[in-house]
């Protein structure tokens, strides 16, 4: 259990929701950004738990090559070359790349609509399928003996755990733009003047932790 929660917290640094929410907290009035920042959230929300059940039955029907594979040290290599694709990927981006891609995220987003809950359920499965620690959390759970209603019972809290850090950010910049003069305020101002820093930094950090559990998998 311990490793599925460690992974879906290591998934939770999901550097593209983050952004888009920060550019919601930059661009939306605060009326605005108290409903549709949680629309975009609850949908980003159900498209990790709608991945994580069918992935769970897909993996309960599976479950001796599950064993195999994480008595093996196959998912300690995987996770390590993972590890080095993000650090490499994280220090080949350029200024810019990830703004054009918030860019057109943000346009159904203006006003909280359907279209706003539909995009977040998408950004959720994209962030999930591409996510090695996603899965790798599922495969912990399934390998776990827990019974059907705490494996599947506990997706809930799993997407959540999953969403934990866009959760935060969220609530944090509502906060801050409620005392914007605030320490808060200006950290949060900092980290917006330097975000493809802090983008870079998340990168590396999800990099190197995907290393260390590998290693320790192996």
């Amino acid at each position: 259990m311990l490793h599925a929660v460690s992974f879906a917290l290591l998934d939770s640094i999901n550097a593209l929701l983050i952004g888009v929410v920060v550019a919601l907290g930059v661009m939306l009035p605060r009326g605005k950004y108290k409903t549709v920042t949680p629309l975009l959230i609850a949908g980003d929300w159900f498209g990790v738990f709608a991945l994580s059940v069918l992935s769970m039955f897909i993996f309960d029907s599976l479950k001796e090559y599950v064993d195999a594979f994480l008595d093996s040290p196959l998912l300690g290599i995987l996770l390590i070359i993972l590890g080095f694709a993000g650090i490499v990927m994280a220090w080949r981006s350029r200024p810019g790349e990830s703004n054009a891609l918030v860019d057109k995220i943000l346009k159904p987003l203006q006003t909280p609509t359907p279209l706003t809950f539909l995009t977040g359920f998408i950004l959720g499965l994209a962030q999930s399928v591409t996510s090695g620690p996603f899965f790798a959390g599922l495969l912990h759970l399934v390998a776990g003996g827990f019974n059907a209603w705490v494996r599947y019972g506990g997706l809930v809290i799993y997407a959540t755990l999953a969403l934990s850090l866009p959760i935060l950010v969220a609530a944090f910049i509502g906060y801050v733009r409620t005392k914007p003069q605030s320490a808060a305020g200006q950290l949060f101002a900092r980290a917006r003047e330097n975000k493809e820093q802090v983008s870079k930094a998340g990168g590396y950090l999800v990099g190197v932790v995907l290393i260390v559990m590998g290693v320790l998998n192996l």
